[in-house]
């Protein structure tokens, strides 16, 4: 651990100078993960009505100390909360509400719940973390023992407590008559590390120095860790725990394995059932990840059920009246000898545990070549996990969309229908992988929420590596969007060309049993699994020289239909759209759409509404219902073929 104070890039406001060095402690993942740790300064400030006020600017409920900016510290009344510590009790509720009412700055984020802590202590600067190596050392036996050897009377060691008002009452009444100059920071056993000082840079620097002891007391075992390699992972088996995962949580979740070589290497301890199931490394963590993962030795839906029960019993074994049990599904799971699965209802979330499990299993095993992993006993959990505070933050939690947790595929997604409907399927929520020939797909879909990969669905090979890559990258397979294909250019069928004829069907229709194929055997394991084939208001109104392209279009739609009588029966819906021309897509430029407007003696307008209700059809209103129809609304629906053509009288 190495300070990364850089003279040429701390401002002088203090403030942003706060800001500053807590983002060099946020960007240092072994420090803090994911909203973990605040920080805070001591600011004189003025009121609405000018004068002067001494207020502590805290970090603020929902910013990440890696990215924090002044903004993100809420101004609080420094007088309000040194006397809230004096209060002998104060529930969390009441005392979120007495901060917020302390606000300078009304439009604040609620300030950290650790506020009234921040206050007691008397420096202006304080950093506080989640320190690996820390946090590791007060877990083993004699956890307490060993970090007073190692910094002596330097610190202030505090055991520990709940966070929040009984945390800051308990440092208050231990430190009323502490001299606070003679300590350097003040150790949370189970917790964390909390350092201070008069300026930003001694504060920070604290926190560097100590936890760089606290890495070297660990000594050889930071290289306990062991690694390991194996076969390919067992994409059916990962379905498998994302599908059984999701039926015990109520929704669908995304599913992030991880089996590289230090993950197996976890995951093939010998001991790793009752190593992983002891408890977190800190329990701000439990929020996430739930006290323990689940453990899959064999069949994954028995060992999610059987977690399912261990947790009902869990709660029961220490719940109070008015608690109500969270869902029981487990939010990691250890794959022996294979890796370990995170477990969100989104990308973020999945990628968070995933984070914070990576950083637990190298904690449990510095532990265990220490002597042991022992985290604090599963009540002190159990209270974190269900602290009204943190209850509260999940009930404020904005809704998910519709498609929240699915996972879908879209082929030929780089442009056009396809692209608006991965961008629609985003938007609800849904995770998406995007197959196209053109390279940009893949910058085009580039997050964590979405793979752009390159393929052409008329190489069988391709097709079955985009598949299986997109269940590798979240889980399953929930969302078929099968929509790529070409117009070709218009023929009369004594002047067709083979050649041309053969590769508008291989593309047109081939290509989507190709897909169907290698997808269907994920889809079955997926969640609400659904297929939606885009195909063409030319099946039901063919128009001449078009045959190539009508008559692909058509066999394509009784392909879809024998989906979904062999679909059916495992819970699979397949339905068709038959779109009408679609402008704002690449295949109609201006010259191509004047050119057929004139054929037909209309205007440009007037060529582009030519339909019963007037309306020009664009790719959005495609997507839109691709996404409706292959979400819950159509759950009782398959083998239906739905127009989306603005009504056309040939077809009606």
């Amino acid at each position: 651990m190495r300070s990364q104070w850089n003279d040429d890039d701390a401002p002088e406001d203090a403030l942003a100078l706060r800001a500053y060095t807590s983002r060099l402690l946020g960007r240092e993942p072994s420090l803090v993960l994911h909203g973990g740790g605040n920080t805070s300064v001591k600011i004189t400030a003025r009121d609405f009505f000018g004068d002067e006020v001494e207020a502590l600017y805290v970090k603020g409920s929902g910013w990440d100390l890696a990215s924090i900016e002044p903004a993100g510290f809420s101004p609080v009344r420094l007088d309000v909360l040194r006397r809230l510590a004096t209060f002998e009790a104060l529930t969390d509720v009441d005392m979120v509400r007495e901060q917020r009412a302390a606000l300078l700055d009304p439009g604040a984020p609620n300030p950290s719940v650790e506020a009234i802590l921040h206050a007691v202590i008397p420096h202006r600067y304080v950093d506080h973390s989640h320190a690996d190596a820390l946090v590791t050392l007060t877990n083993t036996p004699d956890g307490e023992a060993r970090v007073r050897a190692l910094y002596g009377d330097r610190v202030l060691f505090i055991p520990y407590v709940m966070p929040g008002f009984v945390l800051a009452r308990e440092v208050y009444l231990r430190t009323r008559d502490v001299d606070w100059s003679r300590y350097e920071g003040m150790v949370l056993l189970h917790h964390g590390l909390f350092t201070f000082g008069d300026d930003a840079r001694t504060s920070y620097e604290r926190m560097i120095a100590l936890v760089d002891e606290a890495e070297a007391a660990l000594g050889d075992a930071v290289e306990a860790p062991a690694r390991a390699s194996g076969p390919d992972a067992d994409l059916t088996q990962l379905a498998t725990l994302r599908r059984a995962a999701s039926a015990a949580a109520g929704r669908a979740v995304v599913a992030r394995l991880d089996d590289s070589e230090e993950a197996r290497g976890f995951a093939s301890r010998p001991d790793v059932a009752a190593v992983a199931t002891r408890g977190p490394v800190t329990p701000d963590h439990v929020i996430r990840t739930k006290r323990v993962p689940v453990i899959v030795g064999g069949e994954p839906a028995g060992a999610v059920q059987a977690f399912a029960q261990a947790y009902r019993a869990y709660f029961e074994r220490h719940a109070t009246d008015g608690l109500t049990m969270l869902d029981p599904a487990p939010r990691w799971a250890v794959v022996e000898g294979a890796g370990v699965v995170a477990l969100g209802t989104t990308t973020k979330a999945a990628d968070q545990i995933a984070d914070i499990v990576r950083h637990t299993a190298r904690c449990i095993q510095w532990a265990e070549a220490l002597g042991g992993w022992s985290p604090l006993p599963e009540r002190d959990i159990f209270e974190m996990e269900y602290w009204e505070l943190e209850q509260r933050k999940l009930r404020s939690g904005k809704a998910g969309g519709p498609l929240e947790g699915r996972v879908g595929l879209v082929t030929g997604g780089a442009t056009g229908i396809g692209r608006a409907t991965a961008e629609e399927l985003r938007r609800q929520g849904a995770a998406v992988c995007v197959l196209d020939v053109k390279p940009s797909v893949t910058e085009t879909f580039a997050s964590p929420d979405a793979l752009g990969v390159v393929c052409d669905v008329t190489d069988r090979a391709q097709v079955d590596a985009a598949v299986r890559g997109c269940v590798r990258a979240f889980g399953g397979l929930d969302i078929l969007v099968s929509n790529a294909g070409n117009f070709p250019p218009s023929e009369r069928i004594a002047e067709i060309d083979e050649a041309s004829w053969t590769r508008t069907l291989d593309l047109n229709l081939t290509g989507h049993m190709r897909v169907m194929r290698a997808a269907a055997p994920f889809l079955e394991l997926g969640v609400d699994p659904s297929v939606l084939v885009v195909a063409s208001r030319n099946v039901p109104a063919p128009g001449p020289g078009a045959a190539a392209y009508s008559a692909s279009k058509a066999a394509l739609t009784q392909l879809s239909r024998v989906a979904a009588l062999e679909l059916g029966p495992k819970g699979v819906r397949v339905n068709l759209l038959h779109p009408d021309k679609i402008f704002d897509t690449e295949l109609w430029s201006d010259a191509k759409i004047a050119l057929r407007a004139q054929h037909y003696g209309l205007s440009v307008e007037e060529y582009k509404r030519n339909n019963l209700l007037g309306v020009e059809i664009k790719s959005a209103d495609v997507a839109a219902i691709a996404c409706a129809m292959v979400g819950p609304l159509f759950r009782a629906t398959t083998g239906a073929q739905i127009p989306v053509d603005g009504g056309n009288d040939r077809v009606i």
